[in-house]
């Protein structure tokens, strides 16, 4: 973010610094280290090395809280060397047009349609593209390093390695699922084990809430786009996991032979509120 010159004099005298690697913890859930950052105006501009030309900005509102950096010091030099687990590297942050370009790109190749595929982003990193999860999960489509590893991702911290990789992702589970959009998104949270076990969307509470999210949000793009969507969502079926209903809109992640009809969510109902809840999911 750039300021004029006598704007940023000002600000300059309300940053705040730390001088010690730490964690940002974000309020959804997601943590991202940094060797030091600065408040400025709005925003915390956390610098992913000690120098000043890598960083990434992030709303202030958006950081829960600080933590330091427990990660092991290096041994002293009589200490035989332990085995140390490589970190992907942190990117540069991509301008919002990069990382849209970057979407389209990944869509048009594995014809999901990219405001579905920003709907997980938001879910899963809230568009944090360096993010890490308490339980491993990166990057924007917070894949594991498992399934990175997989998908033939590298650098999970990589925005286009990581877009590219979790929507071949849900590609896969889409076509495993039969266009299915509530049970492929289950799967990306919980796991196909959870899912196949379960014959739909497991009983926990995280999965199901994190199902709703994404398709009132995909659906509120979609009605935005073409309101007519909202009257066409009368058609109905239940759902295989917990007996709710939901609308039918054409707007939705493609099939590579036609245009995909799959199950979205009905405006204004919450599929978490509908089902009982159940245990947190442990699955990132």
């Amino acid at each position: 973010m750039k300021f004029p010159g006598k704007v940023a004099m000002v600000l300059a005298a309300g940053v705040t610094c730390a001088s010690a690697s730490d964690l940002a913890i974000l309020r959804n859930g997601n943590s991202i280290r940094s060797e030091r950052h600065e408040v400025v105006g709005a925003v915390t501009r956390l610098y992913l090395s000690q120098s000043s030309s890598g960083y990434i900005e992030i709303p202030s509102d958006q950081i829960e809280r600080f933590e330091k950096d427990t990660s092991p010091l290096p041994a002293p030099a009589n200490t035989p060397a332990q085995p140390v687990v490589a970190r992907p590297q942190a990117q540069q942050a991509l301008t919002r047009e990069g990382l849209d370009q970057v979407v389209n790109g990944a869509g048009e190749r594995h014809q999901i349609d990219p405001d579905f595929i920003n709907s997980v982003i938001r879910a899963e990193s809230g568009f944090q593209q360096n993010a890490v999860s308490k339980k491993g999960a990166q990057g924007l489509m917070q894949l594991m390093p498992g399934t990175a590893s997989q998908l033939g991702v590298r650098n999970t911290l990589d925005p286009n390695a990581n877009v590219e990789g979790g929507t071949k992702y849900l590609r896969e589970l889409l076509e495993k699922y039969n266009y299915d959009v509530p049970k492929a998104l289950a799967a990306y949270n919980a796991g196909s084990k959870r899912v196949d076990q379960y014959h739909g969307i497991p009983p926990y509470h995280e999965t199901q809430a994190y199902v709703a999210r994404i398709i009132r949000d995909f659906n509120k793009k979609k009605i935005a786009e073409n309101p007519a969507l909202a009257r066409q969502g009368k058609a109905k079926r239940p759902n295989s996991a917990s007996g709710t209903q939901h609308s039918v809109a054409s707007a939705t992640p493609s099939h590579p032979s036609k245009s995909a009809s799959a199950p979205t969510h009905k405006a204004g109902t919450s599929l978490a509120n509908s089902v009982p809840k159940g245990p947190q999911t442990a699955s990132r």
